[in-house]
């Protein structure tokens, strides 16, 4: 009792205070030991809440090119509910490339696949999938509202002009029913004038059922036959009031003339003038832009020379006999990246303000593949031999057929060579991969008899074989003087 008097408190009050005394004593520690039972299990169901309803981790469409835009998701390597590590494959997606596999950036459990496989044309950014981690309920995993992709920056608004008072137009006279109409040539017009002659008369024989001059003076012979009589004009109806009529488009021409041939209707015989749709995959819309934007935009300069391959023969029959295959346009990547490497002023880049000199010389050599044109890249071509060169090709290559190329083994490369003569081509011209500079067209080589000399001054007709490359160059980083000499 000492405490409470020296704080002035007196004992019943400090009881009153605190909530017990006498008898209540037990009854409240005891509710007092339970509100401290349930205020531990309070915390562990505060945390178990917390866990069930933390933020599921969001898969997003990735970019996995320079140039992509959009993606289809191919096919889900993981089912809702399976567990994932890091690194872990959890679907294929079809870029403007090639087709990529998306690995799992954290651990946990997938969740909800929102956009399923098969799907097409899925903006960069959307939401495709929701992770959560390992002790969380996946099953009470709700797909969050803003699953689209970012959307761009507002652009400030533009004041709407006013809306133009309504104009009275007079109502046109309908056109007789029965009567056919024709597209008058000039010179038609003016004889069917002169004559007091209708065409429909007489029948349009031009092209797209135009009425032709020829066509007016068969009506003016018939006229002088007695055969026909003149067309004389209809008396005028009378003036219709004028109603206000909102603004229209032109009516299309009267005649039967399709701008486009009719749709085909799947499962049924095609019938004359009718087409059917291709649907394009990205990588050959991507392809139709980007070679559009090149031709469009980039001033294209060709060089074309013959090129003796009668030592690359030779040397190659020799590789041959060794047990090593290598081609010719093995030798000609070789050769074109020595030759980036002694000329680093065509090895070059244009970035949209200026010309970039490269520091590697890497090669892309074009892949025709089913779902469109690939170039995967050589790396570091200048320094490797002749054989890994045809290892590097052939191994990038069934990759690109088989839609496995990474994003590094497409992207980047200094120059690009397209090679057609293994299919009888003597000569094209190809267009530039921007931002690289160049771009060498291979054709076929041919046998050529040429007048030559010996040691001793005698002429005689010797076989060469030639092969004629074209080199398509930016004139705005590599110009004409440059190029010849590459």
């Amino acid at each position: 009792m000492a405490a409470p008097w020296r704080l002035g408190w007196e004992p019943w009050l400090l009881r009153c205070v605190l909530g017990f005394g006498g008898r209540r004593g037990p009854a409240v520690l005891k509710g007092a030991a339970g509100w401290s039972a349930g205020r531990g299990a309070s915390r562990r169901w505060l945390h178990s809440t917390r866990r069930l309803q933390a933020d599921p981790i969001k898969i997003l469409m990735p970019s996995l090119s320079p140039t992509m835009e959009e993606g289809n998701i191919v096919k889900w390597l993981k089912k809702e509910g399976e567990a994932v590590s890091a690194g872990d494959a959890l679907c294929e997606i079809e870029t403007d490339k090639a087709v990529v596999t998306l690995d799992a950036s954290d651990d946990g459990i997938l969740a909800r696949i929102v956009v399923e496989g098969g799907s097409k044309n899925v903006r960069l950014g959307s939401l495709i999938g929701l992770l959560v981690e390992e002790g969380q309920d996946w099953k009470r995993v709700e797909i969050p509202k803003d699953v689209g992709p970012p959307s761009p920056p507002s652009k400030p608004s533009v004041p709407h002009p006013s809306p133009e008072p309504q104009t009275s137009i007079p109502v046109k006279p309908e056109v007789t029913p029965g009567k056919l109409q024709f597209r008058l040539s000039p010179a038609a017009r003016n004889i069917l004038e002169k004559h007091t002659l209708d065409a429909s008369q007489g029948t349009a024989t031009g092209p797209r059922g135009i009425f032709t001059k020829e066509d007016a003076l068969k009506l003016v012979h018939l006229k002088q036959l007695g055969k026909i009589t003149e067309s004389r004009p209809a008396p005028a109806p009378p003036a219709a009031p004028t109603v206000p009529l909102p603004a229209q488009a032109p009516a299309g021409p009267s005649y039967p003339r399709p701008m486009i041939p009719p749709m085909s209707i799947p499962g049924q015989p095609n019938v004359a003038g009718t087409f059917t749709e291709i649907p394009a995959s990205n990588i050959r819309r991507v392809i139709a832009k980007r070679l559009t934007e090149s031709k469009s935009t980039i001033p294209h300069a060709y060089t074309t020379v013959d090129c003796d391959l009668g030592a690359v023969l030779k040397a190659r029959q020799n590789l041959i006999r060794d047990n090593i295959k290598v081609s010719v346009n093995d030798f000609i990547i070789k050769a074109a990246a020595v030759t980036l490497k002694q000329m680093p002023g065509v090895n070059v880049s244009w970035d949209g303000e200026g010309p970039k000199q490269l520091p590697f010389v890497d090669i892309s050599v074009a892949v025709a593949t089913d779902r469109g044109l690939i170039t995967p890249v050589i790396k570091d071509a200048a320094a490797k031999g002749i054989q890994e060169i045809a290892d590097s090709v052939k191994a990038l290559s069934k990759k690109a057929r088989d839609g496995k190329l990474l994003p590094e083994e497409y992207q980047g490369g200094s120059f690009s060579i397209s090679n057609l003569g293994m299919f009888g081509i003597d000569e094209f011209t190809s267009v530039i991969n921007p931002p690289q500079a160049c771009i060498l067209s291979v054709g076929r080589f041919r046998p050529v008899l040429k007048l030559a000399q010996d040691e001793e001054g005698n002429a005689s007709l010797q076989q060469h074989q030639l092969i004629k490359v074209t080199m398509s160059s930016d004139s705005r980083a590599v110009d004409d003087e440059l190029a010849t000499r590459a």
